[in-house]
């Protein structure tokens, strides 16, 4: 399955290279078969364009319907623990999450909340995989709360490659754990930050490899709990 927010760059592409393929395929039927290699070069460069779209079905694969799960496939470049973050407006818990070309760039909700802030901030596009990137690279903050009031925060990053964040969603939007919300177009990197890091417990260390919707990352304990 192909995913919605990629459908301006697939489907144009689609129609431009499907009807020369086929006509190479024509002319190869037609006693040419020197044409069946621009035939197969159109539809390889287009199955390989596609498949940066691909949005595969999800279910997590934790148990625990009180973890987070990660709202991005990719592999954790840092845990890192900040005194301040505007998501959780005080310290915070912030798992960073490497995008490559070839991972599914569709970001999904990492926990039930409600959408009370979008920040788009202008910037560089640094490489994604460079820790400075994620300070100074194009960005978007998405911030929910949770039912117990609480804040948590899902930045996407763009990268040298990635030049386009889409965030479909609004102020006061309820997102459920799991469910799709946007994406990066191309490589890129996605944050995960969580409130009260004395309360936060990262299920994840850096070279972890994580999915979408699928693999828990962290948990949060009530105030005053243990973990």
């Amino acid at each position: 399955m192909l995913t919605k927010y990629g459908m301006n760059q697939w489907l144009p592409t689609a129609v431009i290279l499907w009807p020369v393929a086929a006509a190479c395929a024509w002319l190869a039927q037609g006693g040419q078969p020197i044409w069946w290699i621009p035939c197969a070069l159109l539809l390889l460069i287009w199955l390989a364009f596609a498949a940066f779209f691909r949005d595969p079905p999800r279910r997590p694969s934790a148990n625990n319907p009180t973890d987070f799960l990660s709202p991005a496939d990719g592999t954790i470049s840092a845990v890192i623990r900040v005194a301040h973050h505007d998501a959780t407006n005080g310290p915070a818990l912030v798992i960073r999450i490497f995008l490559s070309v070839l991972d599914v760039h569709i970001n999904r909700a990492a926990y039930d909340g409600t959408v009370v802030g979008l920040r788009h901030q202008p910037g560089r596009y640094l490489d994604a995989r460079m820790s400075a990137g994620a300070r100074v690279n194009e960005n978007l903050l998405l911030t929910l709360r949770l039912d117990d009031g609480r804040m948590y925060g899902i930045r996407q990053i763009s990268g040298a490659i990635a030049r386009r964040i889409i965030c479909r969603v609004k102020i006061g939007q309820r997102l459920n754990r799991g469910q799709r919300y946007g994406m990066i177009q191309f490589g890129s990197t996605t944050e995960l930050i969580l409130p009260q890091p004395e309360c936060a417990t990262s299920l994840v260390q850096e070279g972890s490899r994580v999915y979408a919707g699928r693999t828990a990352i962290a948990r949060l304990s009530a105030p005053g709990s243990t973990k």
